[in-house]
């Protein structure tokens, strides 16, 4: 379930062009008199109304200081301040105003937040994190990040997949030495996790273990966790230090996380007609 906060607008058409253009929403849905925007996972309508409504502030959050001195930059005639870190919340902030003047904040958390990332955000900007800072996860972010993993797909519904956890130090030390710099991040993290699939339960524990590692993958960005899929993990050696059977596979053997650095900056990509074939 979602929900949409409407606010009664004199300006329809400046008030849509400068949310569209300006801070970049996005149109979700169009109706008479009314039309409803969208920015990451927050939904916005502005309807043609007698009465403007300006109570409340409108909230942009963003993952990085950096996006929030971008917007300071491009909204600095209408900006109420210059960003600053407010110690009592833990956020670097600055507030402007839209055409009808509303309050807008833009803003940075200090610190991790709970999931928040629309589907198509997710997906678009998850990213291979290999250094990590010292915070530990705690039991229950854990907890979440199994819960999400549970609906991984598998052949014929087998749930053939599970995850190790490696805290051991010198274990993780290990693995990170196996491969040169290709494994070395496993060792940059608070842990890692093996991504397996029993293959007594499946005849397909390549696929089930490999959907059910990016399905992790997936789940760890949601809940603003790093991870980096070191490849070539399905090893005897290794099997054998972490306990796990000869006949099982071993997907990957992710780091994960708190990245040091958030929002990595997008590497190239190809065009999308370019993956089309005849």
């Amino acid at each position: 379930m979602s929900g949409i906060i409407f606010f009664g607008t004199q300006k329809l058409a400046e008030i849509r062009k400068f949310y569209q253009q300006e801070i970049g929403c996005q149109l979700w849905l169009e109706q008479a008199d009314c039309v409803v925007l969208r920015h990451g996972n927050l939904l916005l309508g502005f309807c043609q109304r007698d009465q403007v409504d300006t109570n409340g502030i409108i909230t942009f959050f963003f993952e990085s200081r950096e996006e929030v001195d971008a917007c300071y930059a491009k909204f600095k005639s209408v900006a109420l301040g210059e960003p600053l870190l407010n110690d009592k919340y833990q956020i670097y902030q600055f507030f402007a105003t839209d055409p009808e003047g509303r309050k807008i904040e833009f803003q940075y958390f200090e610190h991790a937040v709970s999931e928040h990332l629309a589907g198509d955000e997710l997906l678009a900007t998850r990213r291979s994190v290999r250094r990590f800072l010292p915070t530990p996860i705690s039991d229950d972010t854990m907890q979440q990040l199994w819960e999400l993993c549970r609906f991984a797909p598998t052949s014929m519904n087998t749930q053939s997949y599970y995850f190790k956890v490696i805290k051991d130090r010198p274990t993780l030390a290990w693995l990170a030495g196996l491969r040169g710099s290709s494994s070395a991040p496993i060792e940059n993290g608070p842990l890692a996790v093996a991504i397996c699939s029993d293959a007594s339960l499946t005849k397909r524990p390549e696929q089930d273990g490999c959907i059910a590692a990016y399905h992790f993958l997936l789940a760890a960005r949601q809940l603003g966790l790093g991870t980096c899929w070191i490849a070539a993990m399905d090893r005897d050696d290794v099997k054998e230090r972490l306990g796990i059977p000869a006949d099982h596979y071993v997907a990957t053997i992710t780091p994960l996380g708190y990245p040091a650095k958030r929002n990595p900056r997008m590497p190239e990509r190809k065009e999308a007609d370019w993956f089309l074939r005849d």
